[in-house]
């Protein structure tokens, strides 16, 4: 359930200011650019697990990069040695995109809806590898599988993801989400080995978690989870109308009460247990995005844990 205010929507209908293009370029500027000087143009902590294999060790020569030093074989031979790998010539990702209507909670005042977050990430990413020469595909669901964009390369493509992103309709209404079809589309459509990101809230039916297990079997799986905090921890906001955003059910609440409040925040907090539960089992890093979160940051973070793990 969430709380539902007579506020405007913004326009992300693709006109004007909102244009594809033009969102390109803002995410040019304001992060592809910022990520490019935090991460120094290696990716390889965000996607380790996909096409990167192990070529060679030689000796350590001045400017080499100090995180690719093996230290076991460094102290055996009392010299530093490096590790050399070599990537597969071209990645193919894929984006499946939950669109259905949870997405579009947030603060609509300044347009951090769930949803933003959504396109601004899903343009990084295409804009990331397919200017490095790899090809990215789309896999839409809204309340079932609304459409697939094959994987293809190059700035069209990106700019195509956008563009169809920003026209897809919004559902006012739809039955409760069931991610299972979208996990299980993505099982049948993808065929050979890909890097494939899951952008959801996670508010779904229960039974996506074994598909899930199953596409990480053959794929390189990312999930990005997608929430607001007003979904956690409730504010005080006196007597309110909460509408659930799936089925428009409606329920007025009085959220001054401090035993309610505390109820909704346990409730979320074992909700919050269950998925992260659900993804360890799973065997999936998990890129958490708060609608109120810096881009960059999040991903750089998300980097920087995801690469510890490995080591």
């Amino acid at each position: 359930m969430s709380a539902s205010a007579p506020v405007s929507t913004p326009d992300l209908s693709g006109s004007g200011a909102a244009a594809p293009e033009r969102i390109l370029q803002r995410l040019d500027w304001q992060v592809i650019r910022r990520l490019d000087g935090l991460l120094q143009g290696d990716y390889r902590s965000l996607f380790y697990g996909y096409g990167v294999d192990f070529a060679d060790l030689r000796e350590y020569q001045p400017e080499d990069d100090i995180r690719y030093i093996d230290w076991n074989v460094t102290a055996r031979m009392d010299s530093p040695y490096i590790r050399q790998y070599v990537e597969d010539r071209e990645i193919t990702a894929w984006f499946l995109l939950d669109l259905s209507p949870s997405v579009d909670f947030g603060t609509v005042q300044t347009q951090n809806l769930k949803r933003t977050m959504l396109i601004d990430f899903v343009t990084t990413m295409a804009r990331l590898l397919t200017r490095h020469g790899n090809r990215v595909g789309a896999i839409f669901y809204g309340s079932r599988i609304e459409r697939t964009i094959p994987a293809r390369g190059g700035r069209i493509q990106v700019l195509r993801l956008v563009n169809d992103l920003l026209k897809q309709p919004r559902l006012s209404r739809a039955p409760f989400t069931d991610l299972t079809p979208l996990i299980a589309g993505g099982l049948h459509a993808i065929k050979r080995r890909a890097l494939v990101f899951i952008i959801s809230d996670f508010i779904s039916a229960p039974g996506w978690e074994r598909p899930l297990t199953l596409l990480n079997q053959r794929h390189e799986v990312l999930a990005v989870r997608l929430w607001d905090p007003r979904e956690i921890d409730l504010p005080d906001l006196g007597p309110i109308m909460m509408e659930d955003a799936e089925t428009g059910e409606q329920l007025y609440v009085d959220t001054h009460d401090k035993k309610f409040r505390t109820r909704f925040a346990e409730a979320a907090r074992r909700r919050e247990g269950a998925l992260s539960e659900a993804f360890k089992h799973a065997g999936v890093d998990v890129l958490s995005l708060s609608t109120e979160d810096d881009l960059v940051r999040s991903i750089v973070r998300f980097a920087t844990l995801r690469q510890q793990r490995r080591k």
